[in-house]
């Protein structure tokens, strides 16, 4: 049975949609079939990070209001055969994706793919409304452990609950070790103490992230702490007992403060995710109408 997550933050500026494309391949690398659809009308990045930025020719909106089929606006990932990309419009506004026209794109998605990641607008306009009506199975809310940000995220939570939504799991993003050592920033588990939400992974701040955007690739491509952390949080999503590094509970040693490591690309390109458990894990918790659609392509307006 297939899986629908959509990745939202309260505010820009938090890494969701660096997180969501990283964890896209990671899936994908796994083994799993993934579609990752960009939701955010008018603000694409996901073909950027993906390099399909060359391979665009029909978008999300094109596809709700009939004008392609659906097998038309996927784009393949060249490097990795189980990943697909479904674009965001560049020039239009969210208020011309129709949720309904969503819902039945998700539905028909259900079909062939394992697991569906959808990056949502930020914030709590328009646009993410549209999305959270679009029938997804779990909400995941990146943050980064800062005041500012846990508030918005809090307004962010109040509308998943006014939507009759499950709670949303939460990754914490951008943690630094010494300053979570020093009390200068929450860690991941005050974060998720404050917003009262499950806490589904956490991410270190890394260079390799940084490094990885300039040259226009993917920071799971590198040997980093980052890395290791999309693979943990992959693996809980699919049901796995993956223990927490909980990061500033340990003072950074002086070698590492130092003499960092040079970022280097990593040779392990196959991703191997822990094996599931019985537990507590983010599965569907219903199946979508669509799902019994017989057509791939969704109707116009």
């Amino acid at each position: 049975m297939s899986s629908v997550y959509l990745f939202a933050s309260g505010k820009g500026g938090v890494g969701k949609s660096t997180v969501t494309a990283n964890l896209a391949a990671v899936l994908a690398r796994a083994g799993r079939k993934v579609v990752l659809i960009d939701a955010d009308i008018g603000l694409r990045s996901q073909d950027s990070f993906l390099g399909l930025e060359d391979r665009v020719v029909y978008d999300l909106v094109d596809v709700a209001r009939g004008r392609c089929l659906l097998s038309q606006a996927l784009l393949p990932h060249p490097d990795m055969p189980a990943l697909r990309m479904l674009p965001a419009a560049q020039f239009s506004r969210a208020r011309d994706l129709d949720p309904k026209k969503l819902h039945k794109i998700i539905g028909l998605l259900r079909r062939d793919y394992d697991i569906i990641l959808i990056d949502c607008p930020a914030g709590i306009e328009r646009g993410l409304r549209n999305v959270l009506n679009a029938g997804a199975d779990e909400t995941v809310l990146i943050v980064t452990a800062d005041d500012l940000c846990l508030r918005d995220a809090e307004k962010t939570c109040a509308l998943i609950s006014e939507k009759k939504l499950p709670k949303p799991w939460l990754i914490v993003n951008r943690l630094r070790n010494d300053m979570i050592h020093d009390g200068l920033m929450y860690s991941a588990r005050t974060a998720a103490d404050v917003l009262d939400l499950p806490l589904l992974g956490e991410i270190p701040e890394d260079e390799a992230v940084t490094v990885a955007q300039l040259k226009h690739a993917l920071f799971i491509d590198f040997a980093c702490e980052s890395r290791e952390a999309l693979i943990r949080i992959a693996g809980r999503m699919g049901g796995a007992s993956v223990p927490f590094p909980s990061y500033g509970t340990r003072k950074t040693s002086f070698f590492r403060r130092h003499f960092p490591q040079k970022v280097k690309e990593s040779l392990l390109r196959d991703i191997h995710l822990a094996p599931a458990v019985t537990r507590s894990s983010p599965d569907p918790k219903s199946k979508s109408p669509s799902e019994t659609a017989e057509s791939t392509e969704v109707d116009a307006e």
